[in-house]
């Protein structure tokens, strides 16, 4: 490689560029994509940690209060507690059993709709079911109350299936059994989901007494409220929509004081064809809360509309200050 010539420096002394300039740029390049490497390798490994995380949770809610209360809440585990009654086996060995066959069902059925993730929690649950019971061979019920039993185990058990769905995974089982009367009966999936956890938990009614059964079935109806709550409920923002003869002012506090972005729209009164501009912001439960104090102070007769919003998609502006342009 051929010697680059030196150049004046700033300070007025001799210098000279790098040596071997081509070579030097490798190796920033090569930097750059190690760090990208282990950027992605992290991420990874983070992401199975959460589905690790939130297996282990489900496991130790069906273990600490399901499987002592003998509740069957729409779930495989649920099936395992009416099954054990007849087959002489522990609840996670026929949990194990039903996950591989529901496993084998899908991929026979419907392909390979459901990924790696799925096939890794389907066998992870049934193992650290195990190591639980190896752990604790005489577990009972923490709360001595069927009913303190289901709320314990509805919660606890909601987090962990939150934790798996917002990793794009599931715990197997009834997830795929949904997906095949989805695909062969036509059911809405999650019509189908429920469908078969009411199945499972009515199924007590064989083994159990009718408070185990109601309390089976209401405990598969709250898991699903409970579980859209932690899904949805902790980012649901809020869409107001103002129509106002002090639209500026409004846009002004928006923008000024809750530092948030606005969107205008021309709107036309359907009964005297009247042009105003209409204001549409989404904002948290904290600037909803001055968005309408300030509202009341501005313009009591403004009209405005609200919407729940659980979910947002966009990429974030960069911070502008006052007189730049984008």
């Amino acid at each position: 490689v051929k010697r680059l010539p030196a150049y004046e420096a700033l300070d007025g002394r001799r210098a000279e560029r790098p040596r071997f300039w081509p070579r030097y740029s490798q190796k920033k390049e090569k930097k750059a994509m190690k760090r990208k490497r282990s950027a992605k390798i992290w991420a990874v490994l983070a992401e199975w940690g959460v589905i690790t995380l939130g297996t282990a949770i489900v496991a130790a809610a069906v273990f600490f209060f399901l499987v002592p209360s003998r509740l069957s809440v729409g779930s495989v585990s649920g099936l395992a507690i009416v099954l054990a009654n007849f087959i002489p086996l522990p609840v996670s060995a026929i949990t194990m059993a039903l996950n591989v066959l529901f496993l084998v069902l899908g991929f026979l059925l419907i392909g390979g709709e459901f990924g790696a993730k799925t096939v890794y929690t389907s066998i992870l649950l049934p193992l650290l079911l195990g190591v639980l019971e190896r752990l604790f061979p005489n577990n009972g019920s923490i709360m001595s109350d069927q009913f303190l039993d289901m709320l314990c185990y509805t919660m606890l058990v909601s987090l962990g299936l939150a934790l798996l769905f917002v990793r794009n995974a599931s715990s197997g089982g009834l997830d795929i059994a949904a997906k095949i009367l989805n695909r062969y009966f036509h059911l809405e999936l999650g019509a189908a989901l429920a469908a078969a956890g009411m199945v499972v938990a009515l199924s007590s009614a064989f083994v159990y007494d009718a408070k185990t059964v109601v309390l089976s079935v209401i405990g598969t109806y709250l898991g699903g409220i409970v579980l859209d709550h932690f899904i949805f409920g902790m980012n649901t923002k809020k869409k107001v929509c103002i129509l106002s003869g002090r639209i500026e002012e409004i846009r002004r506090f928006v923008i000024e004081e809750l530092h948030s972005g606005a969107t205008l729209y021309e709107a036309v009164g359907a009964y005297d064809y009247a042009r105003r501009r209409e204001l549409a912001v989404i904002v948290n439960k904290a600037e909803y809360a001055r968005l309408m104090g300030f509202l009341a102070q501005v313009d009591k007769d403004a009209f405005v509309t609200v919407y729940t919003v659980h979910e947002m998609f966009y990429r974030p502006k960069p911070a502008q200050g006052p007189g730049k342009k984008a």
